[in-house]
């Protein structure tokens, strides 16, 4: 269970050298690798120690835990923090003394640490979805609207082996990881669902690959250092034998001649205005499975992108080629709370009227209000108002736009909680924030050779069947309609016979 990627299967609780999610807010994660804590680290007598503006979390407090579990913020005794640490060259055993020291501290915090009066966060598994939100950004992200649709739309499925141009951040590489595992391989030879990924960014790649050996990912995913533009996309010169193919590149264009069934001619890429493919063996190996239909996205910002790989896809037999764009809005739904006797910092509330008694009633208070002010600003002999002082019958009225007597307002109150008044409503965000890319999918069909024709005209012999719409030519369908109309005539005169011969026949007497 321990040599499992936590992204595939976390186990029901946290463990040392796992990564794990630490979820601040809704818009606010935070990954986080677990260590035991076996000393001072950074200055933390605690050992390692999560720092956030809800309080500090040493990890000795997020192991052991299961997944989803709040954990409360501790008191973190920061007083060792700031310590020089002399040079390697000047160490001595005074040195040697302080980290003694230092050990001991952090044996004896670990077990006497204090809640903190506020401050929680929540510790969660790891998913591709999680990931995403809290990766560091090497390069554009595909998020999660994006990437989802893309794994339906090729057909990604457990046991299946993708190829990805352009690794990145990994965003991509993880949900596709996720989406093709079926175990992990017991050896070479073993086919399993696999993601082989190129990019051709060094410092990029080195990270890439770092990052999968720290989520256990290495027997799923191969990551390859390599310009795929000039040298393809055959690994230790094999073909993967993909089904599914992924592009994030900057022109995709140029590495479609390498996803073809046979080697593209000279005159396809120089009508395409691409330069000839290097000549890497006598043979021409495809990436692409031969017996199985190929499902390719290539994932381009600019509609310029777009054209330019679509007129090459068109000339290199790729077929059923549509674009998609992703436009992802968010959708909040929250409790509206409408009335004129809710309070001003009120969240979600709306200070308007309710309904029409309300809207009246306030106007009678404002009209009432201008008669006093009236009345005791001009002189008493005066008389401004003939009907008398007006009264407030102003009525308090909940958010669900009910009137609430005062008699039994507090009984109302204690019927209806406040989280439950108002009128459920969602709203849209107003405008999507930001363009992600222009989505182009495309499907090349299988290779069928002649013996796959031959094999198949014997299994369904196409012109030798009878009564088969289609199975024989035109000509033929005519005659046989024609002796079909033939025999219907014959069979109608030889009835047509019949009756007349009955007809001339002598009736016999009831006598003989």
């Amino acid at each position: 269970m321990s040599g499992i990627s936590p992204f595939l299967d976390p186990g029901p609780r946290t463990t040392t050298d796992t990564l794990a999610i630490a979820h601040l807010s809704r818009e606010s994660i935070l990954p986080v690798y677990l260590k035991d804590a076996t000393g001072a680290i950074d200055g933390y007598a605690e050992g390692a120690v999560i720092n956030t503006r809800f309080g500090s979390f040493p990890h000795s407090t997020l192991l052991d835990k299961p997944w989803g579990s709040q954990i409360r913020a501790s008191v973190v005794d920061t007083g060792s923090r700031g310590r020089k640490r002399k040079l390697e060259g000047g160490a001595n055993s005074e040195g040697l003394n302080n980290d003694t020291e230092d050990a001991a501290l952090g044996a004896a915090a670990t077990t006497d640490l204090k809640m903190a009066p506020s401050g929680f966060i929540h510790i969660l598994p790891p998913t591709p979805e999680l990931w995403t939100s809290s990766l560091p950004h090497r390069t554009q992200v595909v998020y999660t609207p994006d990437y989802s649709y893309i794994l339906h739309r090729i057909r990604a499925r457990p046991g299946m082996k993708i190829i990805e141009a352009g690794a990145g951040s990994g965003s991509f590489t993880h949900a596709a990881a996720r989406a093709v595992y079926n175990g992990y391989p017991r050896d070479a030879h073993d086919k399993r669902g696999k993601v082989f990924s190129f990019e051709f960014n060094e410092d990029r790649y080195h990270k890439m690959r770092q990052e999968i050996d720290d989520h256990r990912l290495s027997g799923i995913v191969q990551i390859t250092h390599r310009d795929v533009y000039n040298d393809g996309f055959l690994v230790n010169g094999e073909s993967p034998e993909a089904e599914c193919v992924f592009l994030d590149l900057p022109a995709p264009w140029k590495a479609l001649p390498h996803l073809a069934r046979k080697k593209p001619t000279s005159s396809q890429l120089s009508n395409s205005g691409l330069d000839n493919i290097n000549d890497i063996g006598s043979e021409w190996k495809s990436p692409l499975r031969a017996d199985r239909t190929a499902y390719l996205c290539t994932f381009s910002p600019c509609i310029e992108q777009v054209t330019r790989t679509v007129d090459v896809m068109r000339r290199l037999g790729w077929m059923e080629i549509e674009m998609v764009e992703v436009a992802h809005r968010r959708i909040n739904v929250m409790r509206e709370r409408i009335g004129l006797n809710l309070p001003a910092g009120d969240r979600n509330s709306n200070q308007s009227a309710a309904n029409v008694a309300e809207a009246v009633t306030k106007l009678k208070e404002i009209e009432g209000r201008f008669k006093n002010f009236h009345r005791q600003s001009h002189d008493p002999d005066v008389n401004i108002d003939e009907d008398g002082e007006m009264a407030n019958t102003s009525t308090p009225i909940n958010g669900n736009g009910k009137a609430i007597s005062l008699c039994n307002g507090a009984e109302d109150a204690q019927s209806v909680k406040p989280w439950m008044t108002g009128r459920v409503i969602h709203r849209t965000e107003p405008e999507i924030k930001t363009h992600t890319s222009y989505l182009v999918f495309a499907v090349l069909p299988q290779e069928w050779t002649e013996a796959q024709e031959s094999a198949a005209f014997e299994n369904w012999p196409c012109g030798k069947e009878k009564k088969v719409i289609g199975s024989l030519d035109k000509e033929a369908r005519k005659q046989e309609k024609r002796e079909m109309l033939q025999g219907k005539k014959r069979k109608k005169e030889y009835g047509s016979k019949l009756e007349s011969g009955q007809a001339s026949a002598p009736k016999e007497s009831k006598s003989s």
